[in-house]
Formats: C-alpha cells, structure tokens, sequence
C-alpha cells in the first residue's frame, strides 16, 4: 500500500510520461480535480510547480496528525546485566547484553516523540517484578509495567494480589505454550483471578497466541487480553499466511482481545534477511490486522531494545506510524495511546 503522497508523485511522474498536446492538456490532481494547463506554460515546469504544492500540503497534513499526538511506547525492556544476581535474559552472548533503562530509551532518534511507555518483563525472576516497579518509582515517563508470574502456580493468585497492589502494575505476559496448558486442564481460576485484580495478560507466541486469546476471552470474558507481536508471522514477499489470517480474524471477534502492532522489523529479519525499510511491504499483514480489530483494539509497541538488530527505532516507529496516519487523526491517536490505555488502564 502506497502513500497518498507516493501515489500523488507518481500520478505526476506518468503525466511527464505522455506527450504533450498542441494546444492543452489536462493530468489528475490527486484530489481528483481536473485542471487545465494551456502550452505556453513549460509542461515539466508546472508539474515541478504542483508536486512541490503537494508535498507542501500533505506536510501541512502530517503536522495536523501530529497535534497534540501522545506517543506510549507499549513494548520495551529494561534490565541490567551489573546487578550482583545478573539477568536471565539476554544471554551474555547476545548484543543486548548490556544495562539498558530509560535514559538510552529517550536518547533514541525518533520519527515523532514518545512520551511514556509501558515496560513488558522479559525475565522469569519473580523478583524482577520487584526491580521494575522500584525503577519505575523514580521515573514518570514509565506509565505501566507488564510483568511476568508463573500462571498456574499454587502460589500464583497470592502474587497477583500482592503485585495489584501498585498502581503501576498492569497486568503480566505469559507464553502461548503455558497458556495452552491451562486450557487443556480446563483450570481458567488464575485468569479469572487475573481478571478480578483488575489486571491484563499479555500472550507471547506464534499463530496460536490469537488462538489461545480467542478461547480464553470467551471462558473469561471480563479479562482484557493483548496479543503481542501480531502473533509473530513471518513478514515476507509471500504475503499473509492463511492460517495466521484465520486466527486473527477468530481472535478479533471477542471484544475483550487486543493486538499489538510490535516487532514487525524483526518478523522480516529472520533468517539471515535484511528487513525492508518500506511500509508497503509491511502493508498487507497491518491491513489483516487492523481490519479485524478496527481503531478501537489496535496497539503501538516496539519491543526494543530487541529490534535493535533489525533496524533503527526511528525506522521501526516511521513504519507503524506512516500506516496510522493513513487511516485519519482520530484512528491515530487510538493506536498511539488511547486504546492501550483501554487495555493496561495505564498512569496519566
């Protein structure tokens, strides 16, 4: 899917294609406004004239986008490999094994500002938990923390009473894979409990994290569940897979289930490939996706510092963004913080 921009230079570019007429000739404004220009104008000139009109207006468009736009980044990590215990996750072997918080985060060339974001635990240490809300303490610009407790667990409904106690805990991520054991058991008492709290639960994983989403919004409809990553689908030249479409589409008919649009560069790295810079590549699963969950329940997440490999945050966040801004300010500003808002109830 092209910009309405691309789309304006390139209807341009085919009338410089054509011949000019004797005596006048006309070419689409990309208003779809008819004009007439008379021969004693230099052709390319006048067109130079009107593309540079339109980059203008469409500038004066963005600008209206960007008013008053509030930007929360719904996917980070933060940890630091310094601390006397260590961390679990990234292993010492990866590049991202190094201390990373906030500051590093807000350093970061961007296309337009973040304002806050909401931290997802990585580590599988209950008293990670602990770290991030005392991190978070001294920082304001950590509006909301996703943590990690071991769903089902004898201990598990005591933990989330304890973490729901701070205001600053939104909810925990658990994986797919443990979710679906759970439901196999026919055991929803720890989700139900999750519900009760107040609180949401991020689902990690493939195709199967809209499945698992879709049965347990229906077992525990009062619980607000998001699914991270789009459900990590290969992002390639071949389009949206059939079956991660069908399980979008049966995800996105239970009212409760969000998606977060996160970690797109990544899903088109794999494998040794370079992930494109380009939106149009992006386009037709972004179309899938928010199709099927509307303005309402669409998401913005980046999940860096692990995208770093990929490509640059101010790439990643140009590609999501461009993307929203084609479907209008109000959808905009859902999709930039108003829906995960909805989602995680995150801090004014």
């Amino acid at each position: 899917m092209g910009t309405p921009l691309a789309a304006a230079i390139e209807s341009l570019s085919q009338a410089l294609e054509k011949p000019p007429r004797s005596k006048s000739f006309e070419t689409p404004h990309p208003n779809k406004i008819q004009m007439r220009f008379h021969s004693n104008i230099g052709r390319r000139e006048f067109l130079a004239s009107q593309a540079a009109l339109i980059c203008s207006a469409f500038a004066d468009n963005s600008n209206d986008l960007d008013h008053g736009l509030r930007i929360i980044d719904c996917h980070t990590h933060f940890y630091d490999p310094s601390r006397p215990q260590g961390v679990p996750w990234p292993a010492k072997s990866s590049s991202l094994y190094r201390t990373v918080l906030p500051a590093e985060f807000k350093a970061l060339p961007k296309f337009r500002p973040v304002h806050g974001t909401v931290i997802v635990e990585a580590s599988q240490w209950i008293e990670d938990n602990d770290w991030l809300i005392d991190l978070a303490k001294s920082d304001p610009f950590i509006v909301g923390i996703v943590g990690r407790l071991p769903v089902g667990d004898s201990d598990f409904k005591s933990l989330i009473r304890k973490y729901s106690m701070h205001p600053i805990y939104k909810g925990i991520r658990a994986s797919a894979i443990s979710l679906k054991g759970l439901i196999a058991a026919g055991d929803f008492s720890d989700l139900q409990s999750l519900a009760d709290n107040d609180r949401s639960l991020d689902i990690n994983g493939d195709l199967e994290s809209f499945n698992v989403a879709s049965v347990i919004a229906t077992r525990v409809p009062s619980l607000r569940i998001v699914v991270n990553h789009v459900g990590n689908v290969a992002i390639d030249e071949s389009g949206p897979p059939e079956p991660w479409r069908a399980a979008v589409l049966r995800a996105s008919e239970a009212p409760n289930v969000f998606c977060k649009i996160s970690a797109l560069v990544e899903s088109a790295s794999r494998n040794g490939r370079k992930a494109p810079h380009s939106l149009q590549f992006y386009a037709p699963f972004l179309d899938v996706v928010w199709n099927a969950f509307g303005d309402h329940r669409v998401i913005y997440g980046s999940n860096w510092p692990a995208s770093e490999a990929s490509s640059s945050y101010e790439t990643l966040q140009r590609i999501a963004m461009e993307y929203a801004f084609s479907k209008g300010k109000i959808a905009t500003q859902r999709f930039c913080s108003l829906n995960a808002k909805d989602a995680y109830k995150w801090n004014e």
